[in-house]
């Protein structure tokens, strides 16, 4: 047990300090790019980004979640997986290779045939690593999945600014994707120490089928859920609004997974290596679920909070337009950490069946939603959008309900203080603020006034999650424990 708490700490010392250093990463090359590109550039690519997160998912095939769920893996288990995902990938690829041009004349936009078939090779590179990124998955190598991102982004990021610096435009955005994710796939199988073998015998397959062909499903529905948006506008909009509206999620799903992927690293085999002691692991779950609250809401509201200077000073005038979308995707990112962290407890219980259901639900209310909102402009569609998914946390507690017996009282206890002295604090800074013309002053102020406030005031009521957090980076102390 001490063995888990103390993988599951630097689990989230290390997912933490990646997924920064990273984030920190994106917002400088965001920010050259920003500058170097247009529009109507990053509406190219974003155009195609559901079609190849949706291939995506169905060459990961739910496999890593499967390979986590089971009790006793063998190297046959992840040999099958391999050659799965790879021919399966191989033949996707194929299939979007001719699908290129009638995606060009969906959108009217001869320019996305090239552009398809070349950034579409990136899923297929993807699939060849998914064997490997599964066994660090599962012994909880965080460290090592760390550095295999953040070398990946770094080196694939350089590329980008430089090709985009060049004149390459859109096709500076596509080449480093493509790089970034050859990176990534080679370095997995570096840490793995792990290598495919023949002959193949998929007769492993058959035993996780069940089990992650739920977790394929569900997966397209999230990509639907979390990119409607793009197909919509690209069908309506020009690649003026579809840029302004990607620069904007860019940004928002910068903020949000910093934490997601934090938590995401250990949440799941966590959970399921806890699952035949309910009480041990509703602990564990409210732990993890203030650590949540205590991050998200300050980071997220308060990225919401200076969206308008943020997006000025860092990308310039031109980019003004998304920064009112950025402020209520902000809303729904400071939220969206805490709906994954009960998704995740389903699945770390076994129900991907319950899992698939849920989140299909979810997206035919919120594309009915979309629908119905469209005729009232862009805004009000996304905040509809927003209010769906947040509300959604009600049916993701009914499930966690039945499985640890959760209850809701608990669950509002652990998260308002944190949404209480954030949302205060915002207000506080707008005030103070408010007299501020300099961009750049008023900037700061926000900044430094919230992130130096939040610290105090959890400081002063004694918070049991701060105090832990900051002993552990001292003495590097276990932070979960089985006690809530």
């Amino acid at each position: 047990m001490e063995s888990l708490r103390e993988k599951t700490a630097n689990g989230l010392f290390w997912g933490g300090l990646s997924n920064g250093a990273q984030q920190l990463l994106n917002l400088v090359f965001g920010i050259f790019l920003a500058r170097l590109l247009s529009t109507e550039d990053y509406g190219m690519v974003g155009m195609l980004t559901i079609f190849s997160l949706i291939a995506s998912s169905l060459q990961e095939g739910g496999f890593i979640s499967a390979l986590n769920r089971k009790r006793e893996v063998s190297h046959a288990d992840y040999n099958a997986v391999f050659w799965t995902c790879s021919l399966f990938s191989l033949a996707i690829y194929l299939t979007l290779f001719f699908c290129a041009p009638l995606i060009a004349d969906f959108y009217d936009e001869p320019r996305l045939v090239p552009l398809a078939r070349y950034i579409f090779l990136g899923f297929f590179i993807t699939s060849l690593g998914i064997a490997p990124r599964a066994l660090l998955f599962r012994n909880l190598q965080v460290r090592q999945s760390s550095i295999v991102a953040f070398v990946s982004l770094l080196l694939s990021g350089l590329v980008g600014v430089v090709m985009a610096a060049n004149g390459f435009a859109y096709w500076g955005i596509a080449t480093q994707t493509l790089i970034y994710v050859s990176l990534f796939t080679g370095m997995n199988f570096y840490y793995a120490q792990w290598h495919p073998t023949l002959p193949i015998d998929f007769r492993p397959i058959r035993q996780m089928i069940g089990f992650s062909s739920k977790l394929i499903i569900t997966n397209i529905v999230i990509i639907i859920n979390t990119n409607v948006f793009s197909v919509i506008l690209g069908r309506l909009y020009s690649p003026h609004v579809v840029g302004n509206y990607t620069q904007a999620n860019k940004w928002n799903y910068m903020g949000w997974s910093l934490i997601n992927n934090m938590l995401q690293g250990i949440s799941q085999p966590v959970f399921a290596k806890t699952d035949q002691d309910r009480e041990r692991q509703r602990n564990i779950f409210r732990k993890l679920l203030r650590f949540t609250a205590f991050v998200s809401f300050p980071l997220m509201l308060g990225l919401g909070f200076v969206a308008r200077e943020f997006i000025v000073i860092l990308l310039g005038e031109k980019w003004l337009e998304s920064a009112q979308l950025l402020q209520w995707l902000c809303v729904m990112g400071a939220f969206y950490p805490i709906s994954n962290l009960f998704s995740n407890l389903i699945i770390g219980r076994g129900h991907s069946g319950t899992y698939m259901w849920c989140n299909i639900a979810l997206c035919l209310a919120q594309l009915a939603a979309v629908v119905f909102s469209a005729r009232y402009g862009m805004g009000v569609m996304i905040q509809v959008y927003v209010a769906i998914t947040i509300g959604w946390i009600l049916v993701w507690h009914y499930f966690a309900y039945r499985e640890i017996n959760l209850h809701l009282w608990d669950v509002i206890r652990d998260v308002s203080p944190y949404l209480a002295i954030t949302l205060v604090l915002v207000l506080g800074g707008h005030l103070l603020a408010a007299g501020i013309t300099n961009i750049y002053l008023s900037f700061v102020v926000k900044v430094l006034f919230v992130g130096v406030s939040y610290c105090l005031l959890l400081w002063v009521f004694r918070s049991t999650i701060f105090r832990e957090s900051i002993d552990y980076f001292v003495h590097k102390r276990g932070f979960v424990s089985d006690q809530s």
